[in-house]
């Protein structure tokens, strides 16, 4: 019988429950390891900040993640290795095919990446961060001990402070899960309405997740000597369990061209302000302060938090002509907000009818996956200089300064959440019975077999006319990324260990 166990708060880093918001500054570096022992000696001392609450806000965090290359310098063994997912050890770059499900082809290629391309993908990647003023001094403390000797600086990466607003001038961080954390979650068949709670399994490794099993995670033996560190796997409790309370994290760096987007916009709004204001929320889903284009739910929605999130209190099911908010606008791909069965599945024979395949059916029933098994809990970071729409605008020449986001996420399953939402729905040209176009702002816009274009975006239309944008740019350009293991505190004590 499985151990169901609360859990230990104490054993995982902290960026999975906490996201740090309060703490402004930060500053990603991603390394090398050129000594192991040195790196494993810095790694069993380092001040990793754990999930407890604590009743004073702290002042600073630090975070650590592997890539398969790290932990292979490491000298982990193969057979521990083996027991990673597929997607973790064959990372970010590492398949062609991959590659193009991800939309990294032509100026997204792994091949022009700053970082996480061939021969520049890092070890691991130091996540610090301090309140305003203080991220300099903590950098100095973490780096002291035998940082110089275990580490190699690929590449520092600076963050922006820009008040919860994404470098194209719209509030960001709104729509995030709720997690499970207190284990009360409980599945039994499909779900029949769109929830934001979700299963402490699809974010943290060890634990249930939406299908009300456990992720694939390397599990060992008791006769490996250092595995006696490790807590024991809740499913096989003869086994011990590395990647319980840790979690994959995916890390993309994404400029954006803040001036060419705005200047787009402006170009088909004929420059009215009030329609290029009109037309950059159709592209985005929501208006500049957060505001989506349909209907707050009057009905609560299990799991929103309607004092801290009132903006998220929304469903797209009174917009299912797309009238209001377009099939393809951003947030609706990234988060289409729908349950296991199509609109109007409540009754027991209307259930049985839909799950059977019978009964009424629209045209787009079906043709969005359920959303609770690829939600992704997002952690990232503004990079650059703010820009104004008014100000990119009216620029008379290229923009010289770099604006973008750090995209940080986590998920227990690479390939079901993170890859999944980015192939099918953020870069698939046929998301909700689309042709012709990928996300309006993610979007490589490349040529696809069978699709010869994906530089069209077909805005709402209130009539079931729709108008249609044509010609639209690479708004946003991958220049760096790759897949880690962001292990528990305990599993960072295991990897810490010598192994001779």
């Amino acid at each position: 019988m499985t151990n169901i166990s609360a859990v230990d708060y104490a054993d995982v880093q902290g960026i999975i429950r906490f996201g740090y918001a309060r703490l402004t500054e930060a500053s990603f570096l991603l390394l090398r390891i050129r000594d192991a022992a040195a790196a494993r000696a810095w790694l069993a001392t380092a001040p990793i900040s754990t999930a407890v609450a604590l009743t004073q806000a702290p002042a600073t965090a630090l975070q650590i993640a592997f890539t398969r290359e790290g932990l292979e310098a490491l000298k982990i063994a193969d057979e521990v290795m083996a027991g990673f997912s597929a997607e973790f050890l064959s990372g970010m770059a590492g398949d062609d095919n991959r590659s193009r499900r991800l939309g990294d082809v032509g100026t997204n290629s792994p091949e022009s990446w700053k970082w996480g391309g061939p021969g520049y993908v890092p070890h691991l990647v130091v996540m610090l961060y301090a309140q305003e003023g203080r991220l300099d001094s903590w950098a100095q403390t973490v780096k002291a001990s035998d940082w110089d000797t275990a580490f190699e600086v690929l590449d520092s990466l600076p963050t922006s402070n820009l008040d919860g607003i994404e470098p194209f001038g719209f509030t960001d961080g709104i729509s995030q899960p709720t997690i499970d954390w207190k284990r009360e979650r409980e599945i039994h068949g499909d779900q029949l309405e769109y929830g934001n709670v979700v299963a402490l399994g699809e974010f943290l490794l060890g634990y249930p997740n939406e299908y009300g099993k456990y992720t694939d995670r390397p599990l060992l033996d008791e006769t490996d000597a250092a595995s006696s560190i490790l807590p024991e796997a809740e499913d096989v409790p003869e086994k011990r369990d590395l990647g319980r309370n840790g979690s994959y994290l995916v890390f993309r760096q994404l400029q954006q061209d803040v001036s060419g987007f705005w200047r787009f916009i402006n170009q088909q709004a004929q420059s009215n302000p009030q329609e290029r204001q009109k037309l950059a929320a159709s592209m985005v889903g929501r208006t500049q302060e957060g505001t989506p284009l349909v209907p707050i739910c009057d009905a609560p929605i299990p799991g929103v938090n309607t004092r801290e999130a009132p903006m998220n209190q929304f469903t797209y099911d009174a917009d299912q002509s797309g009238a209001r908010c377009a099939f393809g606008a951003h947030v609706r791909r990234a988060n289409p907000r729908n349950a296991d069965l199509p609109r109007g599945s409540n009754g027991l024979i209307s259930r049985l009818l839909r799950t059977l395949g019978f009964g009424t059916k629209g045209y787009r029933d079906d043709v969005i996956a359920s959303t609770r098994f690829h939600r992704l809990l997002r952690r990232g970071r503004e990079y650059g200089p703010g820009l104004s729409p008014e100000d990119a605008i009216e620029m008379t020449g290229p923009d010289t300064s770099q604006h973008g986001i750090h995209f940080v996420c986590l998920n227990a399953n690479i390939s079901r959440q993170f890859e999944f939402l980015q192939g099918s729905w953020l870069m698939s040209t046929k998301f909700d019975g689309l042709t012709e176009e990928s996300d309006s702002l993610l979007g490589n816009r490349q040529s696809i077999s069978g699709c010869l274009r994906t530089d069209t975006f077909s805005l709402a239309g209130a009539t079931g006319v729709r108008g249609r944008m044509v010609g639209l740019p690479q708004f946003v350009t991958v220049r760096g990324g790759a897949y880690f293991f962001l292990p528990g505190i305990r599993a960072l004590k295991y990897l810490a260990a010598d192994r001779g």
